[in-house]
């Protein structure tokens, strides 16, 4: 039988903290939230390897990004506990669990209504009354809750839609990683006087979430 308490240390001391994430309430946050329960039954042991892991079959399949690049995203976002997260492409729930641990309210969305009830039911489980998970496409946002202090996107995107963008607050922020499904970087965007700019953080490569795909072979 799998010791999880001590695969979630593992976790954490040997892919997040070696990986330049200092933010101890980040490292607090993915210390309390156990992986494994968002994980199918036959792959929960390997619920704290380095790797994205499948989490449900699909066009595209659906994964749990990698322990450091979520880890790295997160500290990027720099939520604060009075913030208001929208959690775009929250699969089974895990990253709106431990964006929990560092927001006000969170707001989990997929584009999957298996994986939404999926993730509400283990959310409610584990006691979390700081989240609501909604099912709707991934790039539509969540706009009856908007405006967003941050929004997560806990995939590869090839750009991040006009729609997302209006759903930020004024100094609001996205992080994303933004790539072509061979290279991608993660980039912290902040909406500023009506502007919406944004810098690379550091180099990452993640499965792409629906609907955020190329278009005819453009990343922009």
């Amino acid at each position: 039988m799998t010791d999880f308490a001590t695969a979630r240390l593992n976790m954490v001391e040997s892919q997040v903290r070696v990986n330049a994430v200092t933010d101890e309430r980040v490292i607090e946050a993915l210390s309390s939230v156990p992986r494994e329960r968002f994980v199918p039954g036959a792959r929960q042991d390997l619920a704290y390897m380095d790797e994205d892991l499948k989490i449900a079959d699909g066009n595209p399949p659906r994964f749990l990004m990698e322990p450091r690049v979520f880890g790295k995203l997160a500290q990027l976002a720099e939520i604060g506990p009075d913030d208001l997260v929208l959690d775009v492409g929250c699969g089974t729930g895990y990253s709106t669990a431990v964006l929990s641990h560092l927001a006000g309210t969170v707001v989990g969305l997929d584009c999957d209504e298996g994986l939404a009830a999926q993730a509400g039911a283990t959310l409610s489980d584990l006691g979390v009354d700081n989240a609501v998970v909604v099912a709707g496409p991934l790039t539509e946002g969540c706009a009856r809750q908007a405006p967003y202090d941050v929004i997560f996107i806990g995939g590869m995107v090839s750009s991040v839609p006009e729609s997302l963008q209006k759903q930020l607050r004024e100094d609001g922020r996205l992080v994303c990683v933004l790539g072509d499904g061979v290279s991608g970087r993660a980039r912290l965007y902040v909406r500023s006087g009506g502007s919406f700019s944004g810098r690379d953080a550091f180099d990452a490569n993640v499965p792409f979430l629906p609907g955020f795909e190329p278009v005819d072979g453009f990343v922009f």
